[in-house]
């Protein structure tokens, strides 16, 4: 039986695999979007949910009115509701190329109902806005700002509501 020679490719992927080296030279390669499953509990507001295990979930890369005090705080947390209901699974996907926490501690992930993603489908429906901590874009920012002006053309949700919608983008937008 005579042996092959292995590719090339393949013998330096190896090699960079033995030496500890990823796709940034000395720092590793980042790993693939961290997916975990949840069920809702109840919605908190317009972009944090309660799942059943006890997590609160901040959806990310958002900023909905805050509950009571802001126009459109109510309808922000309806509009989520209506989207991800108590009793729906959910899949909850991490970037990496954002933080993986909130200050509170809450896990910042998309939330995806049925393959839809639900943080683009809120700014969308101009339930949030896009909003990029520091000034960090993840993988969504693109389809986020397109919804938003979209959102904001046509005065749906708070663009249409409220007096004072602000900018398009917080945080570095």
């Amino acid at each position: 039986m005579r042996l092959r020679p292995a590719p090339l490719a393949a013998l330096l992927a190896a090699a960079l695999g033995a030496a500890g080296c990823g796709a940034g030279g000395d720092r590793p390669a980042r790993e693939a979007p961290l997916v975990e499953r949840g069920v809702v509990a109840f919605v908190v507001d317009g972009d944090t949910l309660a799942l059943a295990d006890g997590r609160r979930v901040r959806l990310v890369q958002i900023d909905a009115p805050e509950l009571v005090s802001d126009c459109y705080g109510r309808a922000a947390r309806r509009a989520l509701a209506r989207l991800a209901p108590p009793g729906t699974r959910v899949a909850l996907v991490g970037d990496p190329a954002l933080d993986e926490v909130d200050d509170y501690g809450r896990p910042l992930r998309y939330v995806l109902v049925a393959g839809r993603n639900v943080n683009v489908a809120l700014v969308a429906a101009g339930a949030a806005r896009p909003w990029f901590f520091g000034g960090a874009r993840g993988r969504y920012a693109a389809r986020l700002l397109a919804a938003a002006r979209r959102a904001r053309a046509r005065r749906l949700g708070l663009w249409g509501a409220c007096a004072a919608s602000g900018p398009a983008a917080r945080g570095g937008g």
